[in-house]
Formats: structure tokens, sequence, C-alpha cells
């Protein structure tokens, strides 16, 4: 694990208030490193905004809503979620995350600018791109189970913003992403993986993981901690000002470097260009959280973990299937007709593919002479050899399994015919597996491969500086034949060496050599370097004399040649002839119809049974069988034979090829019919009646033998068909499994949705028991929908009466009609409000209301009873004192009058 995942300690800087909404990312760290101010700390310009892209499938609502309970709302990035939502379902992803973030959740327009500290969701039915910042959506044009969003967009993050993109990996099944992080690694940006364990389902992690470019294993609630204190390094070193060519440090540094990768890895990555090389190293001092790249040296020392982190990062190259397509193209339609035109059947044809990394390029070129071999109807043997320096990427080339996402890459149609599916993967078919063999070999120092049809090199010298590109060219003409093919990547030229090399397509760097040799002084020692000098001896590599072994043909052709060897053919495991040597007509002859080179269909009478028997018997035990006396029939007679079958053994190139042989003899043995010989006398009746029936038992013998023969080929046909239907299936499960992804988001949406609603109905019911106000709610029936237990007093209701009309029910109200007050309301849409008596002498303010919903629909009536009995005693108390104190004022007023009228007297 990086050494940046066990730095646990470091604080978050540079806070903000809580709900605040910053509108620019940090500028600004209050916590400087101690090394900020030391020579030698350096950066590459970034752009202002931090771009986080999250990509997760089924069970990945659970991981978002994780991750982000954990993210503050103030560091500074913008989130793009992309998860796989159902086309045809309505998405409430939005609101579900909102409830765990303070920073606003939105769902995607299209255009949409993106800002810091927001959350942007991708809305179903869409794929999503960016474009300068600016948020691009697109319909889906796939069918389900083809559609691979997480790595369309990751791949379009990685192209617009570089290393300022970062990839996350969640929850899901497939391997949707593996390509997006792939891409953002390739252009300096950073990964993480969410842990597998901590993961529902570990498919879409796995995948990612397995690439070794994840720069953290995660759990989604420890993904922010370390996502912040990485956007928050990658700031810190934004605002260092010194230029990285002024640092007179960094040459020795660099020097250091390359010395220690050397020693560990044994490649010199001296002769790389500059700036690959500090883009690389500067990635893995912000993962590391290091500033200074003399700390950055020390730590390379002592961690070994981190030596092969940072080999590995200076290794990784973007490839895919038929990268470049209109460049394959242009190879499948006039490059490769016109190079297998001239060469006669039999013929070896041979590829190097430099820099092949995990071999999709090897296999691209591999299948597209196939198909041109089949256009042409040439039989030619191919001899592919992909190389790379990296141990890791050449195994899984060899293992020819890739994820399901390079049906982005692979057509439909080649899909079906050179690949297999296995579970969620696409395994390389056998007969294209066995025209490659892949070795570790650096192109630097490691001797080259030799008389080659087609050399490509692509994209790789766009990472070697201009010496060591101009020490390459001469290298790729002496390797090629004369007319030999050089296919370079769309950035990449043979510079001034014009004069070895012709060009046949401008636009996609297609040259072909020209006859003229190579100068001694072109060859040069490409082991040497300006920083490091090596003195050991060239050494040829125990893989590259493995593969460099003479091809099968051309050995047999040689050991044929230089013996004096009968008439013989060489077969393979499937009984097809590869090879002919002497005059063979005499035993076998092409069957009638279509062209077949199978040994068995092309035997004269006489010969296949045996034949068949002998070959089964050495394919069985690999020993060598011999059948003596055999008699074949021929136009002149019946031709005396011994026949001989035995395994190629000798050379590992020759395995699983035999060697049928034949050689005439001077009799025929006593087992096998003899003909009659002139002047011989006549043979008795009961002879020539036993050879007539050993006659008809020989014929229906090989009736039967082609009847077998028929029923093998019906079988084949019937395989074809049952890999055809399997192939179906396959498709529908890829359609049934994108299904069951869809509905796992959705049904997580609903359940997110149903406690919400559970939550608020408890909120509800509580809120309404403790205001002791009698509720009733009605629909638009006049059924009963809910009531709460005050109203039982005024109207006998229960549970099971939900649903009946309030007009069934008697109430103890007093000349009070609940029925007329709600079909009125319903009728006016408006309130009404009286004070009701019910039986028992208590007094209640009636206020029936309209029902809205939230789309304010009405759908029904809300009636409420406020008990106001206290309030009307109140009320009759305060009467009644008014009454008294009115009393008294009218007794007061009449003794004032009666007072003046005395004083006048």
């Amino acid at each position: 694990m990086p050494a940046g995942k066990v730095k646990k300690n470091l604080l978050r800087s540079d806070k903000t208030t809580s709900g605040e909404k910053k509108t620019a990312p940090r500028k600004k760290s209050t916590g400087a490193h101690p090394s900020l101010t030391e020579p030698g700390t350096f950066s590459a310009p970034r752009a202002q905004l931090p771009i986080v892209g999250i990509g997760a499938s089924a069970g990945g609502l659970e991981a978002f809503e994780t991750f982000f309970a954990a993210m503050p709302a103030d560091a500074g990035a913008a989130f793009i979620l992309i998860p796989h939502l159902d086309p045809t379902h309505g998405s409430i992803m939005p609101d579900l995350i909102q409830k765990h973030t303070k920073m606003p959740v939105l769902q995607i327009k299209d255009g949409m600018r993106v800002e810091p500290d927001t959350v942007y969701v991708v809305p179903p039915n869409h794929t999503l791109s960016i474009l300068n910042g600016s948020l691009q959506l697109m319909k889906m044009s796939r069918p389900r189970g083809v559609n691979l969003p997480i790595d369309s967009f990751l791949q379009s993050l990685a192209q617009d913003q570089g290393p300022n993109a970062t990839g996350i990996i969640l929850s899901g099944t497939g391997s949707d992403g593996t390509l997006g992080v792939r891409a953002i690694k390739a252009e300096g940006g950073m990964v993480m993986a969410q842990d597998e364990q901590s993961a529902k389902y570990d498919g879409m992690p796995r995948s990612a993981i397995a690439t070794g470019l994840a720069d953290y294993v995660l759990p989604p609630a420890e993904m922010p901690e370390q996502l912040v204190r990485y956007l928050q390094h990658a700031a810190r070193i934004e605002t260092q000002s010194p230029p990285l060519t002024d640092d007179v440090i960094l040459p020795d540094a660099l020097q250091k470097i390359c010395i220690i990768l050397r020693s560990q890895s044994g490649h010199d990555f001296s002769l790389y260009k500059k700036n690959t090389l500090l883009r690389r190293i500067e990635r893995r001092m912000h993962i590391s959280q290091i500033d200074a790249i003399k700390d950055y040296v020390a730590y390379l020392q002592k961690s070994e973990i981190e030596r092969n982190i940072l080999f590995r990062e200076l290794l990784v190259g973007v490839t895919s299937f038929f990268r470049d397509a209109k460049a394959f193209s242009v190879l499948r339609e006039k490059i490769l007709p016109e190079l297998l035109t001239d060469k006669p059947n039999g013929y070896t044809l041979r590829v190097w593919v430099t820099g092949c990394s995990s071999g999709e390029e090897a296999y691209s070129i591999a299948i597209l002479l196939q198909e041109v071999m089949e256009d042409l109807n040439r039989r030619i043997n191919v001899q592919i050899f992909g190389t790379d320096i990296d141990e890791h990427a050449v195994n899984s080339a060899r293992s020819g399994l890739y994820p399901s996402s390079i049906a982005a890459d692979v057509s439909e149609a080649r899909l079906n015919r050179w690949f297999t599916r296995e579970d969620n993967q696409y395994r390389i078919k056998k007969s294209i597996r066995e025209m490659l063999v892949f070795a570790e070999q650096n192109v630097i120092k490691d001797p080259p491969f030799t008389k080659l049809d087609l050399l490509s090199c692509r994209n790789l010298m766009i990472y070697f500086g201009a010496e060591l590109q101009k020490r390459l060219i001469p290298l790729f003409h002496y390797s090629l034949k004369p007319a030999g093919i050089l296919f370079l990547g769309s950035s990449e030229a043979i510079g001034q060496a014009h004069d070895l090399f012709t060009i046949l397509d401008r636009k996609w760097k297609i040259y072909r050599r020209k006859n003229i040799s190579t100068a001694g002084n072109n060859m040069v020692d490409l082991r040497t370097s300006p920083f490091i000098a090596e003195n050991a001896a060239p050494q040829l590599a125990e893989p590259i004399k493995r593969v460099e072994e003479l091809s099968a043909f051309q050995l047999v052709e040689t050991i044929l040649q230089q013996s004096d060897a009968p008439p013989c053919v060489i077969i393979d495991e499937a009984c097809n002839i590869i090879y002919l040597h002497g005059r063979t007509s005499r035993y076998l002859e092409p069957p009638i119809g279509k062209i077949n080179v199978n040994i068995l269909n092309m035997a004269r009478p006489g010969l296949k049974q045996e034949l068949t028997e002998a070959i089964r018997a050495v394919a069985g035990n690999s020993q060598k069988v011999v059948r003596e006396g055999l008699s074949i029939e021929h136009y002149s007679g019946y031709i005396p034979v011994d026949l001989t079958v035995e395994p190629l053994l000798g050379h590992a190139a020759l395995r699983g090829l035999m060697m049928v042989v034949f050689r005439e003899t001077a009799k025929i043995s006593n087992n096998q019919e003899k003909p009659p010989l002139a002047g011989e006398p006549a043979q008795s009746p009961d002879v020539k009646m036993l050879e007539q029936e050993l006659w008809h038992t020989r014929e229906n013998l090989q009736a039967t033998i082609d009847e077998l023969a028929t029923s093998n080929e019906e079988l084949q046909s019937t395989n074809e068909e049952l890999q055809s239907t399997n192939e179906e299936l396959e498709t529908s499960k890829e359609e049934l499994q994108s299904l069951n992804e869809e509905a796992t988001t959705v049904n997580a949406e609903l359940q997110s949705r149903i406690d919400e609603l559970s939550t608020t109905n408890d909120d509800m019911k509580n809120l309404l028991d403790s205001t002791q106000i009698a509720t009733i709610f009605l629909d638009l029936d006049l059924g009963v929908r809910r009531f709460t237990p005050k109203t039982v007093e005024l109207i006998p209701l229960s549970a099971i009466d939900l649903g009946r009309s309030i007009k069934h029910f008697a109430t103890t109200l007093l000349d009070t009609d609940l029925a007329d007050y709600a079909n009125d309301v319903i009728e006016k849409l408006g309130m009404r409000e009286k004070e009701v008596e019910s039986k028992n002498g208590t007094f209640y303010r009636m206020r029936v209301r309209p029902y809205r919903t939230t789309n304010n629909v009405i759908d029904g009536v809300v009636i409420t009873f406020e008990d106001i009995t206290t309030l009307k005693k109140t009320e009759a108390t305060l009467n009644v004192l008014n009454a008294e104190l009115e009393k008294q004022k009218l007794q007061q007023s009449v003794a004032v009058e009666d007072a003046k009228k005395t004083a006048r007297k």
C-alpha cells in the first residue's frame, strides 16, 4: 500500500465555518511544511478546481452516503457521481445524498459548469462527458449491458483535467471503471478504490485494484480524510514559486532517483524525457505527502515498496484494442494486404510489438493479420513477439484475459469471432493466442529481434528523450527486412532519418524500410546514458533466447533438406498438413470439393485406416509408430509401403507436430490383398469368394469410417451452433446483469425513501397525538383515511373502519352533519368553521378544510375539533359578571341621580 496511506495523523488545515459555501479552491495553508522553503521543492502547474469522478453500481448508494457523511463541505473540490441507473426509472439519488452532506447536490443539466464544493449526479439514460469544465450530457445509444458510463466519463475527465482529475471506484459488479482508472493514471491523476471487504459488491473495486494503479485502497468512510490531505498538499505545492529549471538541486536528485531505480529493477530511466520523469515523481510526492525532492530521495532509499510503486508509475501507458481506430483501419485495408500479397504459402511472417504493455496492441495486429489472410485465402505462418520491461504487464498479456469494458473498443463481430466470454471478462481465442510470444525485454539495452516484416512501436518513444529516439530509429531499420513496415504512434516520427524509411501514410506514421545498410556508427550502445554508464558486456536475456528459436517450419525445412529423407509430411494435432517433402502424390490426393488439407481426407484407399490408428497411437503416448507392408491403391495398381508416424520432440518450437513418412518396399505383406500376377494360375472359387467377402468387408469398413467422419463434421456444426447459442445466452446474461444492477440501485433508493417516510409517519403520529386535538382525514369519497385517538370521543372509530364512509357513523354532536360540511368544502374549496356541542355538553370549534397534496391537488377533507368547553364556561361566567357589573353600574347611576335631585331641592 502506498506510504501515504499509513499517515493517519495529519490534521486538516484552512477550515472554514461550518456550512459556509466557498467560491474558489483554497490557495493558502495555515500549517507550513518545514521543507517548503528549502531548495528542491517543485511542482507542475495545476488547474484551479480539483474534480473528483466517483463511479459505483450495485451497492453504490450506501457507499455514496458513507463517503459524503465523512466528507467536509469545504474541501474545495467538485464531485461528479456516475452510478448505474435504470434508464426508464427516475432517480431520487440527489435527494437521498443531500441528507448526508451540507454541499448542494444537483442533478446534472446539459452544459452545467462545474463549481467547487458541489455534488453533481448524472441523470438516468445519459452518458456524461466534460469539456473545459462544462458537463455535457448525451443520450445512451447502446443497449443494457454494453454501456460503460463510468469508463466513458473517467476517460473524458482524464483528457480534460489531466493531473487535476481524481477517480474513485466504489461498490459494483463487473469491471466498469477499469479503463477509466488507466486513463486517469496515464494523465497523472489520482485513483482511489473501495476496499473489497467493505464493498457490498466487490467486482468493480477488485477489477480496479487488479490493475495495480490504485493509489489508495480504503473503505468509503476513510476516503474523505485521505482525499482532503491529498488536495491540501497539492494546493500547498501550487504556491511554491521557484521554477523547476532554476533548481540547482534537481539534476542531482534525478540522477540519484535513476540510480536507485536501476539498482532496484535493472532498468535505466535516465534517457526518458525529463518532464515525464518529473510528472511521475511529483505524483508520488503528492501521494506520499512529501514537499521537497531531496526528502523524497531519502524516502525512496528507505522504502522498497515506494521504489516498486515509482517503477510501475514510470511504466504506466494507456493502451487498448485498436487504439487510434483509423490507423488500424489503414493498416488493415492498405498496408497488410500489400505486405502479404507476394508472400508464398508457408512463409513465416515475423512481427515485433515493442512496449506491448498488457498485450492489447499485439493481439489487435494478430487479429488483423488473420482477417487479411482469410480475405486473401492465404496460409501464412505468423510469429508475433510482444515485449515490455514490465513483468506484470507481460504476465497479463500472456493470460489473454481482459475486462468486459473492451467492448467499447472491439466491435461485436470481432468479440464473437476472436474472444470467448468468461464471467465478466473476455479471453482471446487460442487460434490468435498461439500466434504470439510475450517476453520481458528492454528495447534500450537488450538485443533486438531481427528479420522482421512488421515492427510496431506506438506511443513508446514519446516518453524518450530526443537523443534516445535518434538511436532507436537506426535500430528499427536494422531489425526490419527490406521493405519491412514500421508502425509508429500518431505523436511519433522518424525525425531526420528519411534516408532509412519511405513514408507510406504521413498522418498515421506508417513507413517502409529502404534497402540501405545502416552504418556501423549508427548502431550505438543504447545502454550508455548522460547520467549513468554501464560497462557490463551485452548479454542475451534468457526469454529472448527462447523466443528467437527458429520457427517450426523453418526448422523442419532445414532438417529435411540436410538429410536424405523419403517422401513425408508434417501434420499438426488436428491432422492438417502444414509441410510437404518429396513426391507424396502416390500416397495422397486432394479430395473432390472444397480445398481440404486434412491428411486423413487426402489418404488414398488402403492407407486411411492404418494412418488413423497410427496417428491416434502417437498422439496418445508420443512414441514412434510403424506400420509395415501396407498396400495403397494407385492408378497403375498397388503400391507396397511402410508407414511411419513419429512426434517431433527435439525442439520446443515443434511440440505438437508429427511427421508421417512413406517408404516404398519391394513386396506386399501377407495380410494385405495381393493382386494376381501375369501367368499365375487361377485361384479356386473358395479363395475368390473369400477375397470378395474381404473386399466387401473393407468397403463396408471404409464406408463406416466415412460415415464417422461425416458425423464428426455434423457434430462440429452442432458445436458451432451451440457456441452461437452460448454467445446469445452470454449477451442475455449481460443484459440481466445490467438490469440486476439497476434494480439494486432503484431498490436501495426506494428503501431509503421508505425509511424516510416511516420516520416522517412516526413524527406525524406523535405530533397529532400530542396536540390532543380530534382530527379526522377523509378522502374525496368521504372515506376515513386517518384519525387521531381524540376523535373516538366524538365518533366511534377503530382501525378496521379505515376506508368506510363518514356517513356510516353516528356522532355525539348535536345538529351537525359532517358529510354535508365535507361535501360543501370539496365543492367550494373553502374552509368552514362552526362551534358545535356534543351530547355530554362539551363544546368544540369545528374547522373543515380541503386536504391538499404537495402538488396542491385537492385529495380529500381534514376536519378538526378543538375543545372549547372551558372557553365557553369562562365566557358564560364573564357574561354573568358583566351583567352584575352592569346592574351595579345602573344602581350607582340611579343613586347618583337621586342624590342630584335631592341636592337640587
